[in-house]
């Protein structure tokens, strides 16, 4: 390896380039040290991102050895070092000389593109796997996420038990939702929404630059897909050994559920890759989801009687011996409308038989869905349950008539 260029002797220069937390230390500055020498106790600048200079005292340094951190008293050029005790030091940031700054330009991080919303968990169930299910909980839970990811923005809302949640992409906010539920946090959370601008009074959505990877034969599917996501076609390229490169510019929106339909069209061959690439034009409506819900009507425990007479109607998520609630979705409808059903239904044990009537029951396989399929598939009007044990969808109103009743009225307005 070439070792590092600097000059040891010459004006202090040290790069934020990412962020760590520690209970005991608070927030921890992870820099690169590009020039001079910097000792602990020293008082140095910290020039801001709005070119402000920042007086402060470096109280405790360290370097890395594999994945621990070790005490240092000083640094050396090339350095990789983790700086405590600096308040409100971020991403961009130069660490310099009190007497003679010399800031580094600054890097640029990514915007928000996608917005969520965290609540509270309502449902019937709530409490029952979690440990920590209040709004409290979760205000300083996205706070604590805020000392270390930069490119997460959290913004109230008008209600005390919801937070909107805005990231770089549904992948990294789905990241964000798993970390909490294994740490035994309960919340709900609403469909993906696009963060939009308005430029010259245009509506300006966020576009990327993705990058996909496959095998020949399934180029076709691939345009299709795109095509109808209002992708368009960049560059493509065959490597004469079988697989196809192209590369398009596509709405932030468009990603919203490609990559699990990709790999099921792909079988699994697919390598892709997004990166942010600025704003453009609203590009009109794409089509999310064309069918209904099937929505259980009554609470109890799911049985395979009453699931077998339902799978001729769609796609089931759940099995038998199911805790289900009124509101609850346990499967997908093959219509575009949503459909209340009763899951719980038992068989009536008489003495009157029928020639069919014990014929074994045999159930389609149902389809689980992960973290990433469930907020794929949320609608609007829907949320995806969040628990330690536990992943479910359901419509934000459970009640079936107080549903009707929501969607008489918007049918009045309009």
């Amino acid at each position: 390896m070439p070792p590092p260029k600097g000059d040891l002797a010459g004006p202090l220069q040290i790069l934020v380039a990412n962020l760590d937390y520690s209970d005991y230390l608070g927030r921890l500055a992870i820099a690169r040290v590009f020039n001079g020498k910097m000792f602990t106790g020293e008082e140095v600048a910290i020039a801001k991102l709005d070119h402000s200079l920042q007086k402060t005292k470096i109280t405790k340094l360290f370097s890395f050895s594999g994945l621990k951190r070790t005490d240092i008293t000083e640094t050396e050029l090339g350095d990789i070092v983790a700086v405590a005790g600096v308040e409100g030091i971020t991403i961009g940031e130069t660490i310099t000389d009190v007497e003679n700054p010399a800031p580094l330009p600054h890097i640029a991080i990514d915007e928000p593109t996608i917005a969520m919303l965290f609540t509270v968990n309502t449902s019937p169930f709530a409490g029952k796997d979690g440990s920590y299910v209040t709004s409290r909980n979760l205000r300083e839970r996205l706070e604590k996420e805020l000392l270390t990811n930069v490119s997460l923005r959290v913004e109230e809302t008008g209600s005390t038990d919801s937070f909107k949640v805005l990231g770089r992409g549904e992948l990294q906010l789905s990241i964000l939702i798993e970390m909490m539920r294994r740490e035994g946090y309960e919340l709900m959370v609403g469909k993906p929404e696009i963060v939009t601008k308005r430029i010259d009074g245009k509506l300006m959505e966020p576009v990327e630059h993705l990058t996909i990877d496959v095998p020949e034969e399934f180029v076709g599917v691939v345009m299709e897909q795109l095509g109808s996501r209002k992708g368009e076609v960049t560059n493509m390229h065959n490597h004469g050994y079988g697989r196809v490169r192209i590369e398009f510019r596509v709405p932030s929106r468009g990603l919203i559920g490609l990559r699990s339909q990709l790999l099921t069209d792909t079988r699994g061959t697919i390598v892709m890759n997004s990166l942010f690439d600025g704003y453009t034009e609203w590009q009109g409506e794409i089509p999310h989801r064309l069918t209904g819900a099937l929505i259980a009507d009554r609470p109890g425990v799911s049985t395979a009687y009453a699931l077998w007479g339902l799978q001729e109607r769609g796609e089931l998520f759940v099995g038998p011996g199911i805790d289900l609630y009124e509101g609850m979705i346990i499967g997908e409808n093959a219509k575009d409308t949503d459909l209340d059903v009763n899951a719980v239904r038992e068989k009536k044990l008489t003495n009157m038989r029928a020639s069919t009537a014990d014929e074994a029951i045999r159930l389609v396989p149902f389809r689980p869905l992960n973290l990433e399929q469930a907020i794929e598939f949320i609608a609007d009007d829907e949320f995806v349950e969040v628990t330690p044990k536990s992943l479910r969808l359901r419509k934000k109103i459970l009640q079936s008539n107080k549903r009707k009743k929501g969607a008489l009225a918007v049918v009045e307005e309009a």
